[in-house]
């Protein structure tokens, strides 16, 4: 035996047995869960024996819609949360650009929508910094640029984009707001990481293929992402952006025993695509399908966001007479798209905000369906942030997977709650954020972050789920503590299809774990996001080891 976790506080999202006292571990995987006394009784003289002291013991987190790579990328730039104003955004700008001084564009990141008194432009930030610099929004969906940055992207004159892809323009020039990938990937390209963005921006792969010296850079980025995630307790990923080279970085450091969390990655389907580039999906998939590094599902973006108002609505944006965005897919191309995804055997997510949106995914699903046959696909729904009510049950008769952050509510967590009122009609709040409602009918759900959006941290997400306040005229959407400890855990797992391998403490499992630093089910609900992890382990290997809990064994 190599491992054995005693006197804890098991919660194993088994039904046959929530709960128990204690685990075994070998080779990498659950041998025993029981009372202390039965797996102690296992224990050999070079067994590791952890005491747990009444901490909670759970199946490690799984983190079902995440961005590594770039949140990554992102933990050394500026950050701005909670930054308000010329003078202080200013002076944020200014430090973190006096100790770079190298840095071919300053990049920030976090700024609210609302960081100024007034819609953003590149004057104001020409006031702020001759150098390029650039900002981005908390939901990844927006930049803003200054006049030098725009002038080394190439973008100042403007450039044309695709439907849902804006560099905003005003008599003849950027105005410096930038909208979606394709229209800020150039000037997030000056920091010299653009490449790592080509999955997610294009769908497209590097070329020419990165170095040796430059991969080894990038696993330094992934590496960086993959311990911030560990001092949270993931040890299993959905990654929402990526391509072959991400496959293939993490599979790097999975021969090198770098990887410490088991990933998921996509292939990105754009909307000007051939049908025929799914053989790069079918490939991918094919290459890359072990219990560390797989793929085997298509991401797509049916909208934008609600804050740009480029989420895609049924109804017009309050304020904004005849403007409801629109979808980034023709509705019956789409339905052709899920067809042949669905044909190949390839599970499909897609970035859904609006009820817009929602609806038109619910359709391509039921599309693929009728064409290929119903059968146990898990086609998944990322965000659902607002819903049609006839639309709800759809998503359990279909066996759709809602895939939802409740960082994301406004009024949760970080996201202002006076920010409803700018993008949902009052009469509409009742079908915002939808988390109970959408299980009470049958949906899965699985919980996520979408980190770096939002912090990764699970507990500050669990935080959020349980102390939401229902928005005017709408349900309580919460869900209970062990539901919520499943749709991070176990429901995770089986969003991902991988339930066979992780996500429960069950003999034969692997023995991914991680122990909170303290009781979970007698902590105040307002006191849960200060509650940090004390280990986090995969397979059996300890890959972070929290303060309060310094030794093992």
């Amino acid at each position: 035996m190599d491992m054995i976790i005693t006197g804890a506080r098991v919660l194993t999202m088994d039904e046959g047995r929530p709960r128990a006292e204690a685990v075994a571990v070998a080779g990498g995987r659950i041998v025993a869960v029981g009372t202390d006394a039965e797996v102690t009784a296992l224990a050999g003289p070079e067994t590791q024996v952890v005491q747990a002291g009444g901490r909670t013991l759970l199946p490690g987190f799984v983190e079902s819609h995440l961005h590594l790579v770039l949140g990554g990328n992102e933990l050394a730039q500026l950050q701005l949360g909670g930054v308000a104003g010329i003078e202080a955004l200013s002076a944020a700008v200014q430090a973190y650009a006096a100790a770079n001084p190298d840095l071919p564009l300053v990049m920030a990141q976090g700024a609210a929508y609302e960081i100024l008194d007034h819609a953003v432009t590149r004057h104001d930030l020409d006031r702020i910094m001759e150098r390029p610099m650039a900002m981005m929004a908390p939901d990844h969906h927006t930049v803003w640029a200054n006049t030098a940055a725009l002038q080394a992207a190439g973008l100042l004159q403007g450039a044309v984009m695709p439907p849902g892809h804006e560099v905003v323009m005003e008599n003849g020039l950027a105005i410096g707001e930038l909208r979606e990938f394709e229209a800020f990937g150039p000037v997030l390209a000056l920091t010299g990481a653009g490449h790592l963005q080509l999955g997610i921006a294009t769908g497209g792969e590097p070329e020419p293929w990165p170095s040796p010296e430059q991969r080894e850079r990038d696993k330094e980025v992934v590496a960086a992402g993959l311990a911030h995630c560990a001092a949270y307790g993931f040890t299993t990923m959905v990654n929402m952006d990526g391509n072959r080279y991400t496959c293939a970085l993490l599979a790097e450091m999975r021969d090198e025993g770098r990887l410490t969390a088991r990933v998921k990655v996509p292939f990105h389907f754009k909307p000007h695509m051939e049908l025929s580039e799914l053989d790069r999906a079918s490939a991918m998939t094919a290459e890359f399908a072990d219990d560390w590094v797989s793929s085997g599902f298509v991401k797509m973006f049916m909208d934008g966001v609600v804050d740009s108002r480029t989420a895609f609505m049924l109804n017009d944006y309050p304020g904004v007479p005849g403007h409801r965005s629109e979808p980034l897919f023709e509705p019956q191309r789409f339905k052709a798209v899920c067809a042949e995804i669905d044909r190949r055997g390839l599970q499909i997510a897609v970035h859904a905000i609006g009820d817009g949106a929602v609806r038109t995914t619910i359709d391509g699903y039921e599309a693929a369906g009728q064409a290929n046959g119903f059968r146990d696909m898990r086609h998944r729904i990322e965000h659902i942030e607002l819903i049609d009510r006839a639309d709800v049950p759809r998503l359990g008769a279909l066996g759709i997977t809602a895939s939802l952050q409740p960082p994301h509510a406004p009024g949760a967590m970080e996201f202002p709650l006076s920010s409803m009122d700018n993008v949902f009609d009052r009469a509409r709040w009742r079908d915002a954020y939808l988390w109970k409602t959408l299980k009470d009918h049958g949906a899965a759900v699985a919980y996520a972050s979408d980190w770096p959006v939002t912090d990764v941290s699970v507990m500050r997400g669990i935080q959020a789920q349980m102390t939401r306040v229902p928005f005017e005229g709408a349900d309580d959407e919460r869900l209970s503590l062990m539901e919520t400890l499943y749709a991070y855990t176990a429901g995770g797992a089986w969003a991902a299809h991988m339930e066979g391998l992780c996500g429960r403490l069950v003999p034969g499992l692997a023995a991914d774990l991680v122990l909170l630093d303290g009781d979970i089910e007698s902590i105040a609900a307002q006191d849960l996001g200060r509650t940090p992890v004390a280990l986090t382990i995969v397979a059996g290997r300890v890959t972070h080891r929290g303060g309060g809990f310094a030794r093992v064994g």
